[in-house]
């Protein structure tokens, strides 16, 4: 029976009530947080009985499902939940979001920025009054912007609803795979979404993706992973990635094709060239013409641009045609800024092999309908560009808005040229941050609000990209709020009201339920897993595979540089949205980061190309920026590339992530992408000097 409004509420209200009260002694909550750590002293074990609650993490980017074990109402540790749909594992961040709660440097309070830069705590009624105030400046036209780093929640549909009541359509998710996976489905005809069958599958390629470290929901992934091959027994599916480095994934994998940073696209082709000519064809209509740009792209020619061997190519190019459900998986390797061209060419090679709308392939997944009525459609809001609206206001093609609003995004450190982003959003006169901890975005915003953690507040996951299935899954707190923190889409509801704008809804508990009935979800109580699983796909029919796109787009020339720069992600090291937890601190290894000093790493024979040898200072330089680094040498990166790890070199956040290594991202810079405009920034050289 489908849960009402009432009945909706009644769950959320008995829940919070619950957690309100708790009989928790405060004090001891911190000493909660202290007793994983190895202090001098250490607090005795909590007494009490066990409690689960299951939820999803909406910290960690995978959106793993989780049980929450709490001690006499007393949260004490994250759990897997093999039960839930986007289970079956545990995250490394998702691990420490019981001692993130108590991080000394979550905001507690509002902030606004003084006149000498410095910031004060101030109550929510001036918090509001401010942002009202701010807000009113923006009416009309294109003068308000939002940008969310929430890719999955209906949160989304309240902060475009309010700019679109304020006239604007200035919206913007923060760049990851989803966004180049949505403009390649768009540019070959398809309906709704990309999904992958990974569980189904038997074949699994996957270029440039990081399927087993940071791309989709890894943990899923990994589960299939794991379910797919049994200890001591034939494995039923065989795993192959294409990347420049052996990361976890390439290390995991059957297969390991090394090829040069950019080239994902080409080897694509290669693929698809030799399936045709081993009999794969489609029925779309333009399959001669991209027959005939595939024809071009011999193993000769994809070994010389590549950098793989031909041999290899041609048994991948087997493994696959012998495969009873392959399924090609194509993005980048660091999950942002790819381009669309290497997903295009991918979901070309799915149609090759016969795998859309097939069990173990591509799944053509709906979108929910939106249950704000003034909000933009997600399919609308996946298409906007962020980089490229950045780089237009930049450079004055376009107005600076009078007001940006950033929820749980951090463009200025997670962006390329993180300086150039900073300066432009100097030009708006009013910046607010929602945000849990204070950083770098945030320490350059006007006012800064605090909201409840994941573990805090309820909100939702609607079909992160790279599930197989439409999955909406609800997030329930297991505690209230540790610090004066407000939910975001009820503060965003109430200051909709004070700028005379009705978003349709009277609380966000109303927008959660209105989204679950959309889904066909019924949570009348808590339950084991809190989430919904449709199979529903839509038709995958006139698929054009848009041989004229990719021609535009896989124009390789030779780099302008000596050296190929290919940053390096790891679940561990935490996120622009986290940083790293210090729970994984620990993780990070002496030849990643010593001190405050970043480890980068080459193979022996590009270093003696180089003059280089282990642990030498040297300089890594381009047009974007430069930074200095120590060599560390490992045969598992390409010749003449340099393998960067990412999500280091924070200015902000906390004392763990501060000031430790470098930023990548100072080092790339955005582009256009031929044939499809879509910003990328992944194909990027430096220099490399004796520092």
């Amino acid at each position: 029976m489908a849960l009402d409004r009432r009945g909706f509420l009644k769950f959320i209200g008995g829940a919070t009530a619950g957690i309100l009260a708790t009989p928790v002694v405060w004090k001891s909550l911190d000493d909660v947080s202290i007793w994983t750590q190895n202090w001098s002293w250490i607090p005795r074990n909590i007494d009490g009985a066990n409690s689960y609650v299951p939820t999803v993490s909406k910290l960690c980017p995978s959106s793993v499902g989780v049980r929450v074990r709490l001690v006499d109402g007393r949260p004490v540790r994250v759990l897997t939940n093999n039960d839930h749909p986007l289970g079956g594992g545990l995250s490394s961040i998702a691990a420490a979001e019981v001692q993130l709660l108590y991080s000394p440097s979550r905001m507690k309070r509002p902030l606004k920025r003084t006149a000498d830069g410095a910031y004060v705590g101030i109550t929510w009624e001036e918090a509001e009054a401010m942002l009202v105030e701010g807000l009113k400046k923006a009416k009309g036209g294109d003068k308000l912007a939002v940008v969310s780093g929430d890719e999955t929640g209906t949160i989304n549909e309240l902060f475009t609803a309010l700019a679109a009541e304020m006239g604007s359509k200035s919206c913007f998710l923060m760049p990851g795979e989803a966004q180049s996976a949505a403009k390649a489905w768009e540019l070959m005809g398809g309906e709704g979404r990309v999904g992958y069958d990974i569980e189904k599958s038997d074949y699994v390629l996957a270029i440039g993706a990081n399927v087993l470290e940071t791309w989709g929901p890894v943990i899923r992934n990994r589960h299939a992973f794991r379910v797919g091959r049994p200890h001591g027994e034939a494995p039923a599916v065989r795993f192959a990635y294409a990347g420049p480095v052996q990361n976890n994934t390439a290390a995991t994998a059957d297969v390991w094709l090394a090829i040069r940073p950019g080239t994902e696209a080409v080897l694509a082709l290669g693929l698809a060239n030799l399936l045709i000519k081993a009999g794969a064809t489609s029925p779309a209509a333009d399959f001669a013409d991209f027959k005939a740009l595939a024809a071009k792209f011999t193993p000769e020619q994809v070994a010389a641009q590549t950098g793989v061997d031909a041999k290899r190519l041609a048994a991948v190019a087997q493994e696959l045609a012998k495969a009873k459900r392959p399924l090609v998986i194509a993005g980048s390797e660091f999950g942002q800024g790819g381009g669309a061209a290497p997903v295009l060419a991918g979901l070309a090679l799915n149609a090759l092999l016969g795998s859309m709308n097939r069990e173990g392939g591509i799944r053509a997944l709906p979108y929910a309908r939106k249950v704000v009525p003034a909000a933009m459609d997600r399919k609308v809001l996946l298409q906007n560009d962020l980089v490229a609206w950045l780089g237009k206001v930049a450079s004055g093609k376009s107005a600076a808005p009078q007001a940006v609003v950033f929820y749980e995004a951090n463009p200025v450190y997670a962006l390329p040229q993180a300086d150039a982003i900073k300066a432009t959003l100097a030009k708006v006169p009013f910046k607010v941050a929602f945000t849990s901890f204070l950083d770098e975005t945030a320490m350059a915003c006007d006012l800064v609000l605090p909201v409840p953690m994941g573990l805090e507040r309820f909100d939702d996951v609607d079909t992160p990209y790279g599930s197989g299935q439409v999955v909406y899954a609800l997030a329930v707190p297991a505690l209230a709020p540790l610090v004066d923190a407000r939910p975001a889409g009820d503060v965003i509801i109430g200051v909709a009201k004070k700028l005379g704008a009705d978003l349709g809804v009277a609380a966000f508990a109303d927008a959660l339920k209105a989204k679950a009935e959309a889904r066909g979800a019924s949570f009348t109580e808590p339950s084991a897993t809190n989430a919904h699983v449709s199979n529903a796909v839509l038709p995958v029919n006139g698929i054009a595979l848009r041989s004229d796109v990719l021609s535009k787009a896989i124009d390789v020339k030779a780099p302008a540089f000596p050296v190929a720069l290919a940053p390096v992600a790891k679940l561990n090291v935490g996120t622009s949205k986290t940083a790293t937890p210090p729970f994984n601190t620990k993780t990070v290894r002496r030849w990643e980061i010593q001190g405050k000093e970043l480890y980068v790493m080459m193979n022996g024979a590009t270093a003696a190309k180089l003059g280089l040898q282990k642990h030498d200072r040297i300089e890594l330089s381009n047009p974007a920026g430069k930074f200095t680094a120590r060599v560390n040498l490992f045969e598992g990166v390409i010749n003449d590339t340099v393998a960067v790890p990412a999500g280091h070199g924070h200015t902000a956040f906390d004392e763990f992530s501060k000031g430790k290594g470098e930023n990548v991202m100072r080092l790339l810079a955005a582009g256009a992408e031929p044939g499809t405009g879509l910003s990328v920034w992944t194909s990027a050289g430096v220099n490399i000097a004796k520092a």
